[in-house]
């Protein structure tokens, strides 16, 4: 049912005030030592990620009624959350790896929750309020209030993982109040260097959900295929897919679309340009440099490579035609995503690549410079993008590449966001201090293909002497392999004023798939990007200050077990022993002083 917003209030408050005497902060962590963490660990349930208030003094429970009914609004979008989350609570079973122990089941069993929305018209856009109170008291039926019908998803999500057991109990006496503290909690999936199966796709998104993320950017296009069926520009995907049996049709658009709003994740697409379009040429040669050529030729120096790795390939910003096809694009795209945001890419431009184009050889020797090329196709985009109702993002190279980048006065605060993905705090400190709002992916925290050794052939930096030292041994160029204690731990503001950081909207953990493909998704995944979730939404640090990574070690653990249980190929993180031994896997003396 809907109520208003400012019936939201005094509701919201009373419900508080009922259970503030005993509620405890989501940032009220145990302490580091072994032995809380084992009994603590033992007596309490687990929500992942954590919530920002979460109250259970009692340790009570009740069953679970097999009849268990919801009560919500009519809502095209949380209609069908709704009838999913109660199955998946009815049948779940869950049983925990470490059961709460001195949970006294008492009352009635719980046979309905009421949902309460003051907002049903709000769209799911950035920014978009997600908070919620649930409240399941040791008698009579529960309640969820939320801001809008996304903040009642994060909530069901809650409830979902306040119930285990066979026969089934829920957490009684219960109160949590909740919302992000990130608006951007997002992953980014390329589909181009390899194809990703829609159904892969959608198992992806429910686990983002589960999670509470709420961004799944989609780098859909790149050099290497370019699998979106287009109806203005059939031929791009029809020549430069890996094939028929690996496009996205309208049809798949729709459904990934429609199937992201139902788990309360916006679908965000790229199409990386000028930059990263080989694939452009299978249809239109004309207007792409480089394409089809070897990428670091044997004669070339590393600065006068083709490409930073295999498969080249830069539209042209001189020739006319490329602006024909990018707007055909373009119009295709936005109508099939609403996201108001559009990603355009703009990252890694490589000299040579357009060096190699004798048109722009003809306009740099009469004086042009390539950062000049840039903006050439920038100034013939963007306006474009943003008449279509869109905020552009791009990469941080269109404003902080060393050799080509455009002059800041070409993209406008209020319509460009920003991508950051290079040298960590460095390159989010001068995105904000330029006045951009920035999206943090730090290839050095956020990428989750690193540490799996680089992808061309004949490699000579792997055939080493025994006993050599080298960094890049096994590794890749953003290696190493970033653990989720290193995700986990990242502070996405670190070293910026008050100021700065609201103009950080948050994060996107990242998986380029040159190594990657269905086979290993989950796993390269999850429960990585589950760090990232937690740390965005209620952070990684307890209400003294201090880091919570070993609290949050247990929790995931079990966090990752139920992933499993719900069909998420997750990674482990530890032995079986480790989890059923609470806190006895930590260790107790710091390795790095702080």
């Amino acid at each position: 049912m809907a109520v208003s917003g400012y019936a939201l209030v005094p509701l919201v408050f009373f419900l508080f005030s009922t259970f503030v005497s005993s509620s405890t902060s989501a940032s009220g962590f145990q302490s580091q030592s072994q032995s809380q963490s084992q009994s603590q660990s033992q007596s309490r349930i687990n929500v992942w990620p954590k919530p920002r208030t979460f109250s259970w003094p009692s340790s009570q429970a009740s069953r679970l009624s097999p009849n268990f009914s919801i009560t919500s609004p009519n809502h095209q979008h949380l209609s069908p959350a709704v009838a999913r989350y109660r199955r998946l609570i009815l049948t779940e079973h869950h049983h925990p790896l470490v059961t709460p122990k001195h949970v006294n089941i008492t009352g009635p069993p719980l046979e309905t929750l009421t949902i309460f929305v003051s907002d049903l018209t709000a769209p799911l856009h950035h920014g978009v309020n997600e908070s919620y109170t649930l409240i399941v008291p040791s008698g009579g039926a529960a309640n969820l209030t939320a801001a809008t019908v996304w903040g009642a998803m994060r909530g069901l999500e809650t409830l979902s993982q306040v119930v285990w057991g066979h026969p089934l109990l829920v957490a009684t006496g219960l109160f949590v109040w909740d919302h992000p503290l990130f608006g951007h909690r997002g992953l980014m999936l390329d589909t181009s260097r390899n194809y990703y199966g829609v159904e892969d796709i959608l198992r992806t998104i429910g686990a983002m959900s589960a999670n509470k993320l709420n961004v799944f950017h989609w780098h859909i296009t790149d050099s290497h295929s370019f699998p979106l069926l287009l109806p203005s520009e059939p031929d791009l995907a029809g020549k430069g897919s890996y094939g028929s049996q690996m496009q996205y049709s309208p049809a798949d658009v729709k459904r990934i679309v429609e199937f992201g709003l139902e788990h309360g994740v916006r679908v965000l697409p790229e199409i990386d340009s000028p930059g990263h379009t080989g694939s452009w040429a299978e249809a239109y040669p004309e207007i792409v440099a480089c394409a089809n050529m070897f990428w670091w030729p044997a004669e070339a120096d590393w600065d006068d490579r083709l490409a930073s790795e295999p498969g080249t390939g830069h539209l042209n910003p001189l020739n006319p035609k490329t602006y024909q096809v990018f707007k055909n694009i373009t119009q295709d795209v936005t109508a099939l995503f609403p996201e108001p945001f559009y990603h355009a890419g703009a990252d890694e431009i490589i000299p040579g690549c357009w060096k190699a184009e004798p048109a722009i050889q003809t306009f740099l020797s009469n004086g042009g410079t390539l950062s000049q090329l840039l903006e050439i196709f920038i100034n013939s985009t963007l306006p474009y993008i943003v008449s279509l109702n869109r905020t552009v993002v791009y990469w941080e190279d269109v404003l902080l590449d060393a050799n080509v980048k455009v002059d800041p006065t070409m993209l406008p605060p209020e319509k460009t966001i920003l991508q950051t993905w290079n040298n960590g705090p460095t390159n989010t400190k001068q995105i904000v201090a330029s006045g951009y709002r920035a999206i943090v992916s730090s290839s050095d925290f956020y990428y989750l293909d690193c540490g799996h050794g680089d992808f061309p052939g004949n490699d000579s930096q792997y055939d080493q002497k025994p006993g050599t030292d080298t960094e890049n041994n096994g590794g890749s160029w953003c290696g190493p392999f970033k653990t989720w204690e290193t995700i986990y731990n990242y502070d996405i503001t670190y070293g910026l004023s008050d100021e700065e950081a609201k103009l950080v909207l948050g994060g996107e953990v990242a998986l380029w798939s040159e190594q990657a493909d269905p086979t290993v998704l989950d796993a390269r995944i999850w429960p990585r990007a589950s760090a990232m979730a937690e740390a965005l939404w209620s952070g990684n640090r307890d209400k003294t200050g201090m880091k919570r990574y070993a609290d949050a070690t247990d929790r995931l653990n079990e966090w990752r077990y139920r992933m499993v249980a719900r069909g998420i190929r997750a990674e482990p993180i530890q032995p079986l022993w480790c989890i059923r031994n609470p806190g006895m896997c930590n260790t107790v003396h710091p390795f790095i002083k702080q």
